[in-house]
């Protein structure tokens, strides 16, 4: 683990940021990041469980056998695209095929889930499709790291040396990350190089588990300024039906600058048709009981989509801004851009996320 740290400065009088943990040999995870609030003293704004209990999961098998159980917790990047994509399956049920301009790409599957006679398999894709996600960095170490000290925290910057993603992508990729630790902002900045010989699909997003400090989800509030979501089939799958319907009227409506409540509901969705404030994509994070609210501001314009994930009884909500819609290669999209940005030989494209903190009720900026 490394760690960025800076003291505070504000006496206990506002929110600002302390330290940032993250893991450079899995894929830079970032593990924890650290904030002193108002009345509350230091909290986990990021949802992570013992460094104990991580060493545990990280062992390279079962669902970690490609890195699957770096996205339990904190905040893991997915690289070379966000989200998920269905192809169809290999005999063993290891590996998917899609394609994307005529060309064939082989992804590592993730294992269908088995289905008895009380939880039958719902309506769906063909028992032929296989699904995989989240990307393929999430095992990947991390090269050059190194950290600075600033007028008012900490930088460090480092390079994953993709290649081909394990033989996986059309081209070879370099990925250089930098995060900026101070008092008002963390800053994460990851651009990929396309420094291979061929044309390459890239997408980049990021998957953060924000906590609740209170621990009262049925109050907690989310902002995302989105109009539009995507139909999938159901929660099970998730397979989307290449159909986008609007948010106003029902209860995925949250573009209320206040936000609107959790409550029970189950989030796991894509939302899109994003509006923007100051040039980012403004997503917030309330806790009203903890007098706690954060930012989450997507600055690239490349950012498409925010998935928002937050099972029911679960304290935590997980916003994803990332470049493409969910299943990007798919035909039921027919013909749409899905946000996957081509990369020519020497070309690069940046994602950049900004996390403020912020008093509820009173200005974020």
């Amino acid at each position: 683990m490394v760690t960025l740290t800076r003291k505070a400065t504000g006496n206990g009088a506002r929110p600002e940021f302390l330290s940032l943990t993250f893991l450079p040999g899995r894929g830079m995870n970032v593990f924890q990041i650290k904030a002193s609030i108002p009345g509350r003293g230091d909290i986990s704004v990021l949802n992570s469980p013992s460094v104990e209990t991580v060493a545990a999961r990280l062992n390279g098998t079962g669902m970690d056998r490609t890195g699957g159980a770096s996205v339990g917790f904190g905040e893991a990047f997915l690289i070379p695209y966000p989200n998920r994509i269905f192809g169809q399956a290999s005999p063993d049920g290891t590996t998917l095929t899609t394609q994307w301009h005529g060309r064939t790409i082989v992804l590592p599957a993730f294992p269908r889930r088995r289905e008895t006679a009380a939880t039958p398999a719902p309506a769906g894709p063909p028992d032929n499709m296989g699904m995989v996600m989240h990307g393929l960095i999430l095992k990947s170490q991390a090269q050059d790291v190194q950290t600075q000290t600033t007028a008012d925290g900490q930088t460090a910057t480092a390079v994953i040396h993709a290649g081909d993603f394990g033989g996986h992508w059309l081209s070879k990729t370099d990925l250089h990350f930098t995060f900026a630790l101070t008092g008002e902002a963390v800053d994460e900045t990851i651009t990929a190089t396309n420094v291979g010989s061929e044309d390459e699909p890239i997408a980049i997003g990021a998957h953060p588990y924000f906590a609740l400090p209170s621990g009262d989800r049925g109050q907690a509030r989310i902002h995302v300024p989105a109009s539009m979501m995507a139909v999938v089939n159901n929660y099970h799958q998730e397979f989307p039906t290449g159909q986008l319907k609007p948010v106003k009227g029902t209860i995925y409506d949250y573009r209320s600058p206040e936000g609107a409540a959790l409550d029970d509901h189950a989030l796991d969705d894509n939302f899109s048709h994003l509006q923007r404030t100051h040039g980012a994509v403004e997503v917030k994070v309330i806790d009203p009981a903890a007098n706690y609210g954060v930012d989450v501001d997507g600055l690239s314009p490349e950012i498409k989509t925010v998935q928002i994930y937050s099972p029911q009884g679960r304290k935590f909500v997980a916003v994803e801004e990332q470049f493409n819609f969910v299943d990007p290669f798919g035909k039921e999209w027919k013909g749409m851009d899905t946000g996957m940005v081509t990369l020519h030989p020497g070309q690069s494209t940046t994602w950049r996320l900004r996390l403020r903190l912020f008093t509820p009720n009173a200005p974020s900026r």
